[in-house]
């Protein structure tokens, strides 16, 4: 009985390993998803801005959406291209989630925004990829 004991205790270390290693990679894209609704949730005044608060607001949307892909390629095992797409669909449902906030629009134009915080994150991935890969070898003449 006491071998039964420590496979049991041994099983749940396990258990407990593996719910820890997934919610240190799933968490943080979970997290910050969270945060880009709870923004997008906020009522606006649609009156106009001034220049640099538009600007200052696009630079949060390729900031979100920088950070939400690379917590995605992170979480999925170095996969850009499904971290990229999980993003981009989100950046679609969250504009659809924002024709439903008052003062709010939903645009393509900002998923084309939230696109260039993802590219970003890609280029950054693809350099650091690159760098980790160390370098290439000489073909044979």
């Amino acid at each position: 009985m006491i071998n039964g004991t420590r496979e049991s205790s041994r099983a749940r270390g396990d258990v407990s390993t593996l719910v820890r290693r997934l919610a240190s990679l799933f968490l943080p894209p979970i997290v910050v998803m969270a945060a880009i609704f709870v923004l997008s949730s906020q009522t606006s005044d649609p009156n106009d801005r001034p220049l640099w608060k538009l600007l200052l607001r696009k630079l949060g949307h390729v900031s979100e959406y920088f950070l939400l892909t690379f917590a995605w390629t992170r979480a999925l095992g170095a996969r850009w291209g499904a971290a990229a797409l999980i993003s981009v669909l989100y950046a679609g449902t969250d504009e659809l989630h924002q024709t439903y906030v008052a003062g709010r629009h939903g645009t393509p134009v900002d998923v084309l925004i939230d696109s260039i915080g993802i590219s970003l994150a890609g280029l950054l991935y693809a350099r650091r990829r690159r760098r980790t890969a160390g370098p290439s070898r000489p073909s044979a003449a």
